[in-house]
């Protein structure tokens, strides 16, 4: 599964020949972003420092090629890096391996995968010093969904649902297939077992825990467990009314519940084990988990540690050797890393805004080793080192980077027509000339409860590089209601859908075009599931000033929508903040398609046809509304993609699309639309005609 030299020059051939590219020669377009490279590019996905701090454990999400391997997610990879950058391959091809873990005395790493022949996810183990991978545990007819080890390494907890009947498999055969919508979901359990190596799969008994067990963690003493848990399967429950508990080990009852509202995300118990660290929201209506709180083991009582803080934390790591808590948060379009003691509300900066953008918090055992994943604008997330004042970058997963000429970007901050504070982060064309205007393309983040950082921002669904290579500016708005400035400033879209949230875009592109940037006519609109609502009213209500939209996994009416998606009670609490038999006329006129008459935008719309979140008649209601006024518009789905398409090919058709209709109305006068079709047929002839001619040579 690795990246050969020749499989990308031949898929840069094929872009040269057989795709639609602005750039003209071999030698340029082997030093900039294509779609087709854009397809092969790695990244790091979880980094564990060893106990030790010498060694790094991580695994390296790999694409599959398009064009010659089966249609599929990306592989997952187990690598092994020492503190110098000397990295050893694991287990690599066509795996994927995740959760992992480090054992005590950094003998052994465990992972969650499926191996040789299984049938289910297992445990396994591999030594550091050499040797095949082992099966620890492996349940009967079920997967292991997560585990956590006890620090001794004698004890695993592990959250598996239970095997289903085999009666069902046999029903579903003769023709008994009848789904009852949301009435047959399974809860995830928790098993508790001794960690001994074995071949033969265990039916261990399950806890008696009422609810979905979400989450779990030993305490430092092995007496007790921390559990997440929510009242069903149901993502809305995820989000919602998840609840953290402590648990007697010995007694299986629970003896202390954390009393938090809304969001949760997750919780550590401290070096010592009095207090536990928890990631949540400061209240229902706090979109985001971004709140650091201190809860005490002994009382329960849960406060918040950092009471008006202008960002927001998204992981942390108690140290092994005190009561100190490590972690990262976002400030504006930067990450930081810092630390705090319990019973203070001021934090220690280790790492300052600007160096990268930091994730996946570890720490080594005498906490003078401290390993994360983390991107700039140069590169996609790789494994950081920090000893000290000194960090050190210990990978390169995409090596054919460094010889690829990348734009100009930075951090962008203007106050809206109202006066509020709103920015992002701006990507000019890779050769920018001063004083001449160029084509835009405004990609929109989702949620709203998230925010763009001034780090990697190209994917195949966010063109950045990709475009500013072909000429295009690209800017990564942050709209009012993004996070990253506080809880006060991530509400500021609440109760008002479409409104002042995406009239802050028209103000960020009104300042582009100001500042002589932007040519006002060639303006463009994309983005996925909150940004393809955004993409929709771009093309629709605010259709004078974008010229082309591409609206992914988007929303087009609000009040459908509410009917049809998996988290109806959020959408309530964190968004509209009302329901839609409150205001129905309101509602309409918040949806994209009460504005489809005014329309003169080309919109292209595409849609994973198994979306729960935003389901795919969303798109169509879209495109009949557009189509029937004489509109114009595409639509196209993804078979097997859901909320985000996942796998090789439709990311890289995905790709394709939105390029190719960003070129035809923003750079070629407004042609007619493009072929529905793309050259996927040619592009296997050539591809199996360069192997063989590369096997005879």
């Amino acid at each position: 599964m690795k990246l050969k030299i020749n499989s990308l020059k031949q898929a840069l051939a094929l872009s040269l020949g057989l795709l639609t590219c602005s750039v003209a020669t071999a030698e340029q377009t082997s030093k900039v972003i294509t779609a087709e490279n854009l397809a092969t590019l790695q990244s790091v996905s979880q980094a564990q420092v060893s106990p030790s701090g010498e060694y790094i454990a991580y695994t390296r999400s790999v694409p599959r090629e398009i064009y010659v391997e089966k249609d599929g997610k990306n592989w997952a990879e187990l690598y092994l890096v020492n503190d110098k950058g000397v990295e050893r391959a694991f287990i690599t091809g066509k795996v994927n391996v995740r959760n992992i873990q480090w054992s005590a005395d950094g003998a052994l790493i465990y992972f969650l995968a499926k191996m040789n022949d299984d049938k289910f996810t297992a445990l396994y183990q591999i030594p550091t010093n050499g040797g095949q991978a082992q099966k620890s545990v492996q349940l009967k007819d079920t997967n292991i969904a997560h585990y956590a080890l006890s620090s001794d390494n004698k004890k695993i907890a592990i959250l598996a649902k239970k095997a289903k009947e085999k009666s069902v498999k046999k029903l579903q055969d003769l023709g008994f297939k009848a789904e009852v919508f949301e009435e047959e979901l399974s809860n995830q359990l928790l098993y508790l077992i001794d960690l001994t190596q074995s071949d033969k799969a265990l039916t261990p008994e399950a806890w008696d825990i009422k609810g979905y067990v979400a989450d779990v963690h030993f305490s430092p003493t092995g007496k007790e467990l921390l559990i997440k848990t929510q009242p069903t399967a149901l993502i809305d429950d995820k989000y919602m009314k998840s609840q953290w508990h402590i648990v007697d080990i010995a007694k299986k009852v629970v003896k202390t519940s954390f009393a938090t509202a809304g969001k949760l995300g997750a919780a550590e118990f401290s070096y010592d084990g009095k207090y536990v660290a928890l990631l949540g929201a400061q209240d229902q209506h706090d979109p985001a988990t971004g709140r650091l709180f201190i809860a005490n083991v002994s009382s329960g009582k849960v406060a918040n540690w950092l009471p008006d803080f202008n960002g927001h934390v998204s992981d942390f790591e108690w140290s092994n050797k005190r009561n100190e808590l490590y972690f990262i948060a976002n400030i504006g379009t930067q990450s930081v890393v810092a630390k705090i003691k319990p019973g203070t509300n001021k934090y220690q900066t280790i790492i300052a805004g600007g160096q990268f953008i930091a994730a996946n918090l570890s720490i080594s055992d005498s906490d003078k080793t401290i390993v994360v994943k983390a991107n700039s604008a140069q590169h996609p997330n790789e494994v950081f080192m920090l000893r000290g004042k000194k960090q050190t970058r210990l990978t390169d997963s995409n090596t054919w980077l460094n010889d690829v000429a990348l734009a100009k970007q930075e951090s962008l901050t203007i106050k809206a027509r109202d006066g509020v504070e709103i920015g992002g982060v701006l990507i000019y064309p890779l050769n920018y000339k001063k004083g001449q205007r160029y084509p835009l393309i405004m990609s929109v983040h989702g949620g709203p409860e998230s925010h763009d950082k001034d780090g990697w921002l190209t994917a195949y669904s966010r063109p950045g590089q990709l475009a500013a290579a072909q000429g295009y500016v690209v800017f990564h708005p942050n709209y009012r209601g993004s996070t990253g400035k506080g809880v006060d400033y991530s509400k500021l879209g609440q109760n008002d859908y479409a409104g002042k949230e995406f009239d802050d875009l028209v103000d960020l592109k009104n300042h582009l075009v100001n500042i002589g940037l932007v040519n006002e006519k060639k303006v463009g609109i994309t983005g996925g599931s909150y940004g393809g609502y955004a993409s929709a009213w771009g093309a629709t209500k605010l259709t004078k000033h974008f010229a082309a939209s591409v609206m992914f996994v988007g929303i087009s009416n609000q009040l459908s929508k509410f009917g049809t998606t998996d988290i109806s009670n959020e959408m309530n609490l964190v968004h509209a903040r009302s329901y839609p038999w409150d205001k129905w006329q309101w509602y309409l006129e918040r949806s994209p398609i009460y504005w489809v008459e005014q329309s003169e935008t080309p919109l292209l719309i595409m849609h994973g046809k198994a979306d729960p979140r935003v389901h795919p008649a969303q798109s169509m209601e879209m495109y009949r509304y557009m189509k029937v006024r004489g509109k114009t518009v595409r639509l196209v789905y993804y078979p097997g993609e859901g909320h985000g398409n996942k796998r090789a090919a439709a990311k890289y058709d995905y790709s394709l699309r939105l390029m190719r209709w960003m070129d035809n109305y923003l750079k070629h006068d407004n042609q007619p639309m493009p072929a529905h079709d793309l050259p996927h047929a040619a592009n296997l002839t050539a591809k199996k005609e360069t192997e063989t001619e590369t096997e005879k040579s």
